[in-house]
């Protein structure tokens, strides 16, 4: 069963920083994409940020591109969002997402939980 929990939410006043955390297990992690993905109030699930397989390529909205970075380990299976410079609109759930092997796709795990970030003055 595919199990995606993430961590390092909180409360940050605007031009502050964060790092997102994911611990994944029940997949093989290293054999797929890997996303962050977000649910901003009153809106859908968007994704932020996507990281390939082995690491090399890193994918951005342009909401948070300059501002966030995206990393792995696949050891550890394990991915990161560094986010910097927040804005009040980065004000969402972040949920980590298993994408496909080839980054087309994504889903969230069932259950998951996210992390609340919340960027307020």
């Amino acid at each position: 069963q595919v199990q995606l929990v993430e961590s390092g939410g909180g409360l940050v006043q605007p031009g502050e920083s964060l790092r997102l955390s994911c611990a994944a297990s029940g997949f093989g992690f290293s054999d797929h994409f890997m996303y962050w993905v977000r649910q901003r109030p009153g809106k859908g699930l968007e994704w932020v940020a996507a990281i390939s397989t082995g690491g090399d390529h890193q994918y951005y909205h342009s909401y948070v591109k300059g501002r966030a970075t995206i990393s792995r380990d696949n050891a550890k299976n394990r991915v990161d969002l560094q986010m910097n410079n927040l804005k009040f609109d980065d004000t969402a759930v972040y949920y980590c997402a298993q994408g496909s092997p080839d980054g087309s796709q994504w889903n969230t795990a069932a259950g998951a939980r996210g992390t609340q970030d919340t960027v307020s003055s």
